[in-house]
């Protein structure tokens, strides 16, 4: 996933680093909305097998809306990571206006069965940044 045409951010939590991206796909026609691409990488550093069970995302627009996602697993993944391994995983919101942020939690469950609500670095969704608008690619 390193890539050094992208800004990444990180958080980690209980030795579970999560890096993230986001990059502008396109405006729309009336200029009032922007689809957003965005990428998480989850790095497993724990000494045990985690499993992502569920995320729970809140995408703020620069107008105030909140827009909650909460769903099981990734796409219908349920990923299991040994200590040392990561999963990639991206997808694409729609927000309007130029700006949002994208905040919140991915939930796990330890081999012991911990809940742990690993949290999200911050997403800054600008357009106004960007001069111009590429594909998103999470390798």
């Amino acid at each position: 996933m390193a890539d050094e045409n992208f800004d990444f951010v990180t958080a980690e939590t209980d030795n579970i680093m999560v890096s993230a991206y986001q990059e502008p796909l396109e405006k729309q026609e009336d200029q009032a909305r922007t689809l957003w691409a965005y990428c998480l990488r989850i790095e497993n550093n724990s000494n045990e097998k985690i499993r992502l069970m569920r995320k729970d995302f809140c995408i703020t627009d620069n107008h105030g809306h909140n827009h909650y996602e909460q769903s099981l697993g990734f796409h219908g993944e349920l990923p299991d990571l040994e200590a040392g391994e990561c999963f990639e995983f991206e997808d694409t919101i729609t927000i309007d206006g130029d700006a949002a942020v994208l905040y919140g939690f991915c939930r796990a469950e330890s081999e012991s069965g911990q809940e742990i609500a690993v949290k999200l670095p911050l997403i800054q969704l600008n357009s106004n940044q960007y001069k111009t608008l590429q594909t998103a690619v999470c390798h």
